[in-house]
């Protein structure tokens, strides 16, 4: 990667419009990715977003430079308002969500005030245009009585039963990231003082709680399933595979899934769900925002205030309990 990122720094950004050959053409396709790899670089170390964050942002830009290479534009300075709006105007005939045109316009006004900061463009034609409006999407939630559900104890109990109990009761008694819930090591997790310490976003690190029920079958998770599940394996993560690995987010995504389908609950059900429920109940009972904001690591209280929105049977009761022409 730094390889990479020392000869593409070293290079002119004068690229040639129409390749004249093969050749030429496979060679501004490999400045292309230069480029790429070069932002990623810089996002991982200088701007230290999180790996999921840098991921996105490289796959809306590598669209975007495939779309330049359909057009036979080459050079980064060709890119005008023009080429964003049929950029744009692309996306809506493959029915790209306005959601994710959003997030790829500001990856790429990311990325053209990074090339422009190397001088590789003069000026990032990205400036001039608005995000995309979608609206605000409220947060998917179960409710308390599909949780129950959700979290009912096992039919069968079996060391992974208990793992995955386990997993999906930490879930949504802390209302972690499904990243952040895979990837705790066993140190992060103390039983005793009821708090797991979670490394979130931008490797910015915070105290979470959990209760009594979930402390319960983390206890016996780690007592009588772990232990099984390693045979003999050394791990430093706190949920593991039957070969020692820590849990990936795709499996995860499965055991809830299963788990779901077993609670007899027919929505479609992902592991932020059961954030957006942890969130969405402690507001729902009364709990400050602040703190469920510091408990989801959002860092910006906005974010958390879209969860305010979600129990509008309360509000409804409210307004006629308290208001006068209620």
């Amino acid at each position: 990667m730094l390889l990479y990122m020392k000869h593409w720094l070293s290079n002119s950004h004068t690229l040639p419009i129409s390749p004249s050959s093969k050749q030429a053409e496979k060679e501004i396709r490999q400045r292309h990715r230069e480029a790429c790899d070069a932002f990623h670089h810089y996002l991982l170390t200088e701007r230290r977003l999180a790996n999921n964050t840098v991921r996105a942002y490289t796959a809306d830009i590598s669209t975007f430079l495939r779309f330049l290479s359909k057009k036979n534009l080459y050079a980064f300075d060709d890119v005008n308002i023009e080429t964003i709006h049929l950029f744009l105007e692309d996306a809506r005939k493959n029915r790209i969500s306005h959601r994710s045109n959003a997030r790829r316009i500001s990856a790429l006004k990311s990325f053209f005030t990074y090339l422009k900061q190397e001088n590789k463009v003069n000026s990032n034609p990205f400036y001039s245009i608005d995000l995309p409006k979608s609206g605000q999407t409220l947060p998917k939630a179960l409710s308390v009585v599909e949780v129950d559900r959700l979290l009912a104890e096992p039919a069968v109990i079996t060391p992974i039963a208990l793992r995955n109990q386990a997993m999906l009761y930490l879930l949504y008694s802390t209302g972690l990231r499904v990243s952040e819930l895979t990837q705790l090591s066993l140190a992060a997790c103390n039983l005793s003082s009821g708090f797991v310490r979670v490394l979130g976003k931008g490797d910015k690190e915070r105290l979470v709680p959990f209760g009594d029920a979930a402390k319960e079958q983390l206890d016996r998770y780690l007592k009588s399933s772990r232990p099984h599940i390693l045979k003999g394996k050394r791990s430093n993560y706190l949920f593991i595979t039957n070969r020692g690995s820590a849990m990936t987010r795709l499996r995860f995504w499965q055991i809830i899934k299963e788990a779901a389908i077993a609670a007899g609950i027919s929505k479609t059900i992902s592991p932020h769900m059961l954030r957006h429920s942890f969130a969405s109940h402690l507001l729902a009972h009364g709990a400050d925002l602040r703190a469920v904001q510091l408990m989801l690591g959002h860092a910006d209280i906005t974010t958390t205030q879209i969860y305010t929105h979600i129990d509008q049977d309360r509000l409804k009761n409210i307004h006629k309990k308290f208001h006068p022409r209620g």
